[in-house]
């Protein structure tokens, strides 16, 4: 199985104030996030790690606590992240493109307006933000495929290839909806048979 996921900020005591994470002290959030990484992703599953692992650690306690994280693990770059041994990851870049099951996806820290093939169905995902799973539901209501897979949004787990397909494919847009770039070619079209003049042909 394929697994993403993003901002750990394992050593980072603040991020528990500042994202309201539901941790006592920052041992407990390393210890629990951990927990719950390998309670999913298995040693012969592969993780893409979109950002900032580790914050405020010791590169050797963070190349340490990386050992510890199952899977085949590929790295995108996070602001956070530092110079880790590169002998953990199967791959380090700043961006990724990749092909699941017939689906596109690009990779990369920080949220993109636009992604390759955003207007053929792929999916953009990233971190960085730090959002919450209403910001995935606003998203996908708006017919954007863009996810947040940092922990904070998926419940402090990494989130599968397969949860992010049947989360999109769950919502069907209503095949009677008009966008408002239509409406407004309408209301033009509209207005010019009101003032008597030609309209062009609005293509629905």
């Amino acid at each position: 199985m394929i697994y993403f996921t993003a901002d750990m900020h394992f050593g980072h005591r603040a991020i528990i104030t500042m994202q309201n994470r539901p941790f006592e002290s920052v041992e407990e959030m390393n210890r629990v996030l951990l927990q719950n990484f390998n309670a999913v992703v298995q040693k012969d599953d592969t993780v893409y790690i979109i950002g900032d692992i580790c914050h405020h650690m010791k590169i050797e306690d963070a190349d340490n606590l990386i050992k510890k994280l199952n899977g085949k693990k590929y790295l995108v770059r996070g602001n956070h992240d530092k110079n880790y041994d590169p002998r953990l990851f199967e791959d380090i870049q700043d961006f990724m493109k990749i092909s699941v099951y017939g689906n596109s996806f690009s990779l990369m820290h920080y949220p993109m307006l636009s992604w390759p093939k955003k207007g053929s169905g792929s999916y953009h995902l990233h971190g960085h933000i730090h959002a919450r799973m209403e910001y995935n539901e606003s998203n996908r209501s708006d017919g954007q495929r863009r996810y947040d897979v940092g922990v904070d949004a998926n419940n402090y787990y990494p989130v599968s290839v397969k949860q992010i397909v049947d989360f999109f494919g769950k919502y069907k847009p209503d095949e009677f909806s008009i966008s408002s770039n239509m409406l407004n070619m309408m209301d033009a079209a509209i207005d010019n048979l009101n003032e008597g003049k030609a309209s062009g042909r609005v293509e629905f």
